[in-house]
């Protein structure tokens, strides 16, 4: 049996309710030679019937059932289990565009040097429904400075890489429950000498929610912390000379993530206050996006005193 073009790797955790939309994507998509193996990880719902019945209908689906790890060891597992020479991930409540898998392999055949792709990605709401708001997305191959602040690619739904690349500077750290797909990024732009490519086309579809991972922005500058700590074993220079710049645009980031998650005002205002003591430079390199989030914290602030918060600052956020 020949090996596919690429393997898709979908860990699944009590995803029933979204799981069959996902899957939908990746077989309606014009790329056909590609094998989808889905890591159930330790569901409680229907998700392994779920996929069991889609299996029958079609053979490039597998299953693989292993108890709760977290979704690190699942992608780890997923990569070990399959042979492709390129790999995709894909969360399993994340869409893809029908030529995602075609536009990657495409850059891959034509670029050796390729070793990670990533494209823009669309929002979705919680419904899955687009919210007309699209990540913000670099026009320039990626280096190891950036991938310390804040994660370029969105997502790891957004990727495409070579087998090669993910052996050579091995998986993602399974006890890191957050920011261990920038932490992977860094690690692999710190490593050799393959290119981070970005692809200018919306070909991924991330689903927000207030209820996932990403929903706690004190446990996430957490996870940032811990690839800090990680990123000073093998870039240690790197992080030394960007330390404090990187630390504020991750604090900005926070707090621009605690107003879309409407979360109480003030924490969003200590997040903001801090990027600026760490390093009050990134209000001269980048005015717009700080000084946007600066004034919508300032209007949630108002809000709030006034007697209820409401989302309508976002609409300043680019």
């Amino acid at each position: 049996m020949s090996v596919p073009a690429i393997s898709v790797i979908i860990p699944a955790f009590n995803a029933s309710a979204c799981l069959a939309q996902t899957i939908a994507t990746v077989q309606a998509q014009s790329c056909t030679n590609w094998e989808a193996l889905i890591i159930d990880d330790g569901s409680t719902d229907g998700t392994v019937n779920l996929v069991r019945e889609l299996q029958a209908k079609d053979s490039r689906l597998r299953l693989l059932s292993v108890p709760n790890k977290g979704v690190s060891a699942a992608r780890n597992l997923g990569v070990a289990e399959t042979h492709s020479p390129l790999i995709a991930f894909l969360d399993a409540d994340d869409l893809w565009h029908p030529d995602k898998l075609r536009v990657h392999l495409e850059l891959h055949v034509c670029h050796a040097e390729c070793g990670v792709s990533f494209a823009q990605v669309a929002f979705l709401s919680p419904e899955g429904k687009p919210n007309g708001q699209v990540a913000s997305h670099p026009r320039h191959a990626l280096g190891p400075a950036d991938f310390l602040s804040e994660n370029p690619t969105t997502t790891t739904s957004n990727w495409v890489l070579r087998r090669e690349v993910f052996a050579a500077v091995g998986g993602f750290v399974e006890d890191m429950r957050y920011s261990e797909d920038l932490e992977w990024l860094l690690r692999a732009a710190s490593y050799g000498s393959w290119r981070i490519i970005p692809i200018d086309r919306v070909l991924t579809y991330y689903r927000t929610s207030t209820a996932g991972l990403s929903s706690n922005p004190r446990n996430m500058e957490e996870g940032w912390l811990r690839l800090i700590s990680e990123a000073r074993g093998y870039a240690p220079l790197l992080v030394e000379s960007h330390f404090a710049s990187a630390r504020a645009v991750q604090l900005r980031y926070l707090a621009r993530r605690c107003l879309r998650l409407q979360a109480n005002p003030a924490v969003a205002a200590d997040f903001l206050l801090r990027a600026l003591r760490s390093d009050w430079r990134v209000l001269v390199r980048e005015p717009r996006r700080t000084g946007l989030t600066a004034l919508a914290v300032l209007a949630s602030l108002l809000m709030h005193a006034c007697g209820g918060w409401i989302p309508a600052p976002l609409r300043l956020l680019p």
